[in-house]
């Protein structure tokens, strides 16, 4: 585990590779028991605060929705010392007032995914964290201010319906999601992850970024990728603005999460000591250490 604790971590996703403007950056490999993240990290100070970025589907894009290494992800930030993950991803919108360039920083998640590696936590060790409120309110609402600071569109709450993918979802899905499950944005990628971070005792917030109405939308027909990668082009400095003006306003200091982000795992394991996986036990210290006998 990293003894250097890394206030703020960011996660790109599509169309953002790489995060500008770090002194003393430098690309680095991280190793988890899970098995290697999406790419290396790049780590460096972003105007003095110690930062972290790694780009979920890896430079070039090349892990789909379905097989990014989630778990791996956020074990190797864990063992960085990042404390705060904002997920930088692009999003539709199931809303007709979320117009493509605008952000929302989401407050809660319907989870639709089924391929994918949900927990760290597994037979000989059992571990439930509270997830009532998925995201860390203290960061969403700093990302919030740092986008008004920067006269970005930014919508207080919302949300996001993650969706398996990799195919953009039916007519009929769209619509479903938005009038009868009254979600606000539709993404691919946004859980697991954040289920991990809680797991992982860090704090996490999403800036989901539109760039289409998804399928619903009648004026606006079917989405294809060059829609959505134009939009990210044109998102690409607001999102850069965001992450400058996020570093100034709220991270120069260490201070523990008010909302226990940081404490989830304290009544989490339910497994007595004695009956634990000893093998499992070793891979989750890298996570759970905190928390596990010694």
């Amino acid at each position: 585990m990293s003894t250097e604790r890394r206030q703020l971590g960011f996660i790109g996703g599509s169309g953002i590779y790489e995060l500008e403007g770090m002194e003393d950056a430098r690309w680095v490999a991280v190793d988890t028991p899970w098995g290697k993240p999406s790419d290396e990290i790049l780590i460096g100070i972003l105007d003095g605060v110690s930062t972290a970025f790694l780009p979920r589907h890896g430079r070039g894009h090349v892990y789909a929705p379905g097989t990014v290494p989630y778990r791996a992800n956020i074990a190797a930030l864990k063992i960085l010392g990042v404390a705060n993950i904002v997920s930088l991803s692009a999003c539709g919108s199931l809303r007709e007032d979320f117009a493509p360039g605008d952000f929302v920083f989401v407050d809660q998640f319907i989870d639709r995914t089924f391929t994918r590696a949900g927990s760290f936590f597994d037979t000989g060790c059992v571990g439930h964290v509270p997830f009532a409120h998925p995201t860390c309110q203290r960061l969403r609402k700093a990302c919030l201010r740092a986008a008004q600071s920067c006269h970005i569109v930014g919508h207080d709450g919302g949300t996001y319906l993650a969706m398996e993918g990799p195919q953009f979802s039916t007519l009929a899905e769209s619509r479903m999601f938005r009038q009868n499950w009254n979600c606000d944005v539709i993404g691919m990628t946004n859980m697991p992850e954040a289920k991990l971070a809680r797991e992982a005792e860090i704090c996490y917030a999403t800036a989901a970024m539109v760039t289409d109405y998804d399928s619903w939308h009648p004026e606006h027909g079917e989405i294809d990728v060059s829609q959505v990668m134009a939009t990210l082009a044109a998102n690409s400095e607001a999102a850069r603005s965001l992450v400058r003006a996020l570093v100034a306003e709220e991270f120069t200091e260490e201070s523990p999460c008010p909302h226990g982000c940081d404490r989830s795992l304290d009544t989490a394991i339910i497994t007595s000591h004695e009956m634990l996986d000893p093998a499992l036990a070793e891979r989750l210290r890298v996570i759970a250490g905190r928390v596990l006998p010694h």
